[in-house]
């Protein structure tokens, strides 16, 4: 894994929305998201596709928030 101060490890986005069905897979990957250095950015969404409920999380990278929006 490779990172600076300014951009996220492994060429990944600055801006990442995961999404998943709402279990223990998805917690995992947005705690390793958190470990990685990104920060939440917003309040998570859910909805039902008719068997699962399905959320999303929005992540940054912490130069994203030390910069504010343009």
């Amino acid at each position: 894994m490779t990172s600076s101060a300014n951009t996220p490890p492994d060429g990944l986005p600055i801006y990442r929305l995961l999404t998943g069905p709402d279990d223990a897979s998805f917690c995992r990957r947005v705690s390793e998201t958190l470990a990685q250095g990104y920060r939440l950015y917003g309040s998570p969404a859910a909805t039902f596709n008719g068997e699962n409920v399905i959320v999303a999380q929005a992540v940054v990278w912490p130069s994203v928030m030390e910069k504010g929006p343009p």
